[in-house]
């Protein structure tokens, strides 16, 4: 974070003297120690999401290419018109821990052309498919896999340094 204060204030200057460097320097170290101190941030956070980085990486580039691979699939099953369209709705249960990882599961369903995730509600997904084919490996999908990883690479985080998560009907704010 802090070499990204300082890019920023490069950047921001427009220009490179040793004044603006100096001042960089400085104005960046405020800036961090100010979010270390007063926004719970830290170096070992810093470090446990640039460790994630890869994971992230991943995901995104699987994601990308299974939009492309939906994409192409929907394509052909429209133009193609071979057989009648069977819409369905698929519901199922996923075994990721997090609330995060079960939104991130299903926007990513969504962001997929031909399914679109109606409901999710505890562990419950409720997929709607444009045809039945679309339904085939939505439980364990590559995106599960990865997601999957990620959690686990979370769960061995020390207490101090999880994100806490509010559990559903805790009632807590």
């Amino acid at each position: 974070m802090y070499i990204l204060f300082f890019l920023l204030w490069i950047i921001f200057n427009g220009q490179i003297t040793l004044e603006i460097v100096v001042f960089g320097i400085l104005i960046s170290a405020a800036m961090y120690a100010f979010i270390c101190k007063f926004m719970d941030y830290s170096f070992k956070k810093e470090w446990i999401v640039l460790r994630e980085a890869g994971y992230i990486i991943e995901y995104l580039t699987v994601l990308f290419w299974e939009i492309v691979k939906a994409n192409m699939e929907t394509i052909r099953f429209i133009i193609a018109r071979k057989h009648k369209n069977q819409p369905v709705l698929v519901s199922f249960t996923t075994d990721l821990k997090t609330r995060t990882a079960k939104a991130i599961l299903a926007n990513s369903i969504t962001l997929t052309p031909g399914t679109i995730t109606v409901s999710l509600e505890g562990n419950k997904l409720v997929v709607h498919c444009l045809d039945k084919s679309f339904s085939k490996g939505l439980k364990d999908s590559s995106f599960v896999h990865i997601l999957r990883r990620m959690e686990a690479t979370a769960l061995k985080m020390p207490p101090t340094l999880k994100v806490q998560e509010k559990e559903e009907g805790s009632g807590k704010s």
